[in-house]
């Protein structure tokens, strides 16, 4: 039943959804599906997720080629952002002189 020209669907690649409503300013992460290829993907992504036309911008990637940081490490990897209190407003003073900053 597989045609050797076609990737069968079993091995169809996982993608994640992500949809900018038209009130919204971002994309947000709607779901994942299985497609072919990018375009498959996307038109399912409409189909599926903008069903009532509430979106306005549809992004799709590949699961896998998302990196992201993991759950288990969050201390020793946002931990040195905490030492560069220079990065926040509230470190520095402003003069009383200044009206508007």
């Amino acid at each position: 039943m597989t045609d050797t020209a076609q990737t069968p669907r079993d091995n169809w690649p996982l993608w994640e959804v992500f949809v900018r409503g038209k009130r919204g300013l971002s994309h947000v992460h709607s779901g994942s599906l299985h497609a072919p290829d990018a375009e498959m993907a996307l038109r399912n992504a409409r189909d599926l997720y903008t069903r009532r036309q509430e979106g306005v911008s549809i992004w799709v990637l590949r699961s896998e080629d998302i990196v992201a940081s993991s759950p288990d490490e969050r201390d020793s990897f946002f931990d040195p952002a905490g030492d560069k209190v220079y990065r926040h407003a509230s470190f520095y003073d402003v003069p009383k002189d200044v009206e508007y900053l």
